[in-house]
């Protein structure tokens, strides 16, 4: 994900408010660089109030339709993103837009940055039928006003193969990311960091598509590059060591998954601090280590503290914490204890439908874990309209053939199975193997 904070041209702006006397030293600029500093820590709670001062600063000082303004409400739009109040940014993202629009031009880059920040704010709420098209307006002002080898092009390019390897649509996805990344390597050399980044992003298409065997090679050259290039205790060094465990661990190499996640760890306590909010990842990778090899109590311990991390930095309705709660039910699901889960699945949906909102693919599958519970237990009549949420929600976000719609189909099946609705399991057998059916054939030798 790339979000920039400042429009290019705000250096300028800062020059003529200082030499006009309207803007002193050390306000506007002061407040926006404090609370940059606050986000990279991590640091959300203590950076907003200077974001909110600032925008107040900036509207008193130069009118609500500047760019500075605009500056201001995307320095605050971004912050509460990160803190996962998206409602609370969604004005303040279209504003930015409106100001951009009415201030430089429809079509000016600066607009496209824009467009990029409202469509990740869509896309993180799963509200994908919305960020698309502006993704793809972002991507047309851009190949029209700097090329079609810009590398804001191929930022814009990868915000697209990103968006559509969300909602399962793999095919659409490889040739973006491919054309990303050749625009890179072009525009940028061959080990820049945003190479780096799609080769990254190419990687986690082909694990999500079980193609472990092709993605290795691409993630440890991301993270070569990343290394060379940032330094071998950057954060983004951290990013691709979890990434390429990741595949180890698909790939059941859990001895060699083991010690790179120690060092992502390692990295990410040194770099950013031990409470940092993109460490609780991290621990949670290395709790499914723990997990694998049966170590429940170590494994107990570091969820724990990632979903601490969480609410902590976060708040405790952040959908990072729904996904905290989740891990932690897994892993007392795994050890039968399911009546230390079930309150936990239920608050981990009951902030995800708050936060996300009903129809996102992550509430389908806490709706889908919750009726797991239930089908375990034999509630039958609890666990079914989940499993009934779970696949509609799936099939309006995601398309009819994702692989999240196949599990939801599976599911559904194992339910009506077991109670012998024999009937009505059937349909959803045959749905199932026409999904894999189209699904394989693209790979299947002539």
């Amino acid at each position: 994900m790339v979000i920039q904070w400042f429009w290019s041209g705000v250096a300028l702006l800062v020059m003529l408010a200082l030499s006009s006397g309207v803007l002193q030293p050390g306000d506007l600029s002061s407040l926006h660089e404090q609370a940059r500093q606050l986000d990279e820590a991590g640091k959300y709670a203590e950076a907003v109030p200077l974001a909110q001062r600032a925008v107040g600063l900036a509207e008193k000082q130069f009118g609500p339709e500047h760019p500075w303004v605009a500056t201001s409400l995307n320095q605050l739009a971004l912050l509460y993103h990160a803190q996962g109040r998206y409602a609370e940014a969604e004005p303040l993202h279209k504003r930015v837009l409106a100001i951009s629009e009415k201030t430089l031009s429809p079509e000016h880059p600066e607009v496209a940055t824009s467009l990029n920040n409202l469509a990740l704010l869509y896309r993180a709420q799963g509200r994908y039928a919305e960020a698309e098209p502006l993704y793809k307006r972002a991507l047309a002002i851009r190949e029209k006003t700097l090329g079609p080898e810009h590398r804001g092009v191929g930022q814009s390019l990868s915000n697209i193969a990103t968006l559509n390897q969300a909602q399962g649509r793999y095919a659409e996805a490889e040739p973006l990311h491919k054309r990303a990344l050749a625009i890179r390597e072009k525009a940028l050399g061959p080990e820049h960091p945003d190479v780096g980044e799609s080769l990254n992003n190419l990687a986690q298409l082909y694990h999500a598509q079980g193609r472990t065997a092709e993605a290795e090679p691409l993630q440890k050259r991301a993270l070569a590059i990343a290394e060379k290039t940032l330094g071998p205790e950057h954060p983004r060094v951290a990013t691709s060591l979890n990434n390429l465990a990741l595949i180890y661990q698909a790939q059941l190499r859990h001895a060699e998954a083991e010690p790179l996640l120690q060092r992502a760890l390692a990295i990410g306590e040194k770099t950013l601090g031990p409470e940092h909010p993109e460490v609780a990842p991290w621990l949670n990778s290395m709790a499914l280590i723990h997990e694998a090899h049966g170590r429940y109590a170590e494994a107990e311990a570091l969820t724990k503290r990632a979903l601490a991390i969480s609410e902590k930095t976060l708040g405790p309705e952040h959908p990072n914490v729904a996904m905290g709660l989740n891990n932690l039910a897994d892993l007392y699901r795994a050890q039968g204890r399911d009546a230390e889960a079930e309150p936990l699945l239920k608050r981990s949906l009951a902030i995800g439908e708050k936060t996300l909102g009903p129809e996102h693919p992550n509430v389908a599958m806490w709706s889908n874990n919750l009726a797991q519970l239930y089908r375990a237990q034999g509630r039958y009549a609890e666990a079914e309209p989940l499993y009934q949420r779970a696949l509609a929600v799936n099939e309006k976000a995601l398309g009819p053939d994702h692989p999240n719609v196949d599990e939801s189909l599976r599911n559904l099946w194992l339910l009506y199975r077991a109670q012998g609705r024999h009937a009505e399991a059937e349909p959803l057998l045959k749905r199932r193997m026409a999904i894999d059916e189209k699904r394989l054939a693209p790979r299947r030798p002539n």
